[in-house]
């Protein structure tokens, strides 16, 4: 089943909603700013991106730039700080089975479903 990882507020993340209503797929809402993801779950979503966990960081937000800009952070570091700042995920991530997209732009998420 296809889950994206949706923000309301964020124009691309509706976006890319939109895109999965009109597939007709079922589709699974993860309103991540209120369900955070775990780091199993974030590391799990890294493997299927095949990136880092520096590709999740939305690096323009305030927070990320008064807290953790210009430090060398690990990777488990940095998967905290999106566990602790779920702002800071780029959104939206959308996973269908062993693939996954950041959708930016969001018409990229249809090499997946």
């Amino acid at each position: 089943m296809l889950k994206i990882y949706h923000n309301p507020r964020c124009h691309k993340s509706r976006e890319a909603l939109a895109i999965l209503e009109k597939s007709g797929k079922e589709f699974e809402v993860i309103h991540y700013l209120e369900q955070i993801p775990t780091k199993k779950e974030l590391e799990a979503i890294l493997k299927l991106l095949n990136r880092t966990a520096e590709a999740l960081v939305r690096k323009n937000e305030p927070i990320w730039k008064e807290n953790f800009k210009g430090k060398t952070l690990t990777e488990d570091a940095i998967l905290e700080a999106l566990i602790s700042y779920p702002k800071l995920l780029e959104r939206p991530i959308v996973i269908h089975g062993k693939k996954a997209v950041i959708g930016r732009p969001p018409i990229i998420i249809q090499t997946i479903i």
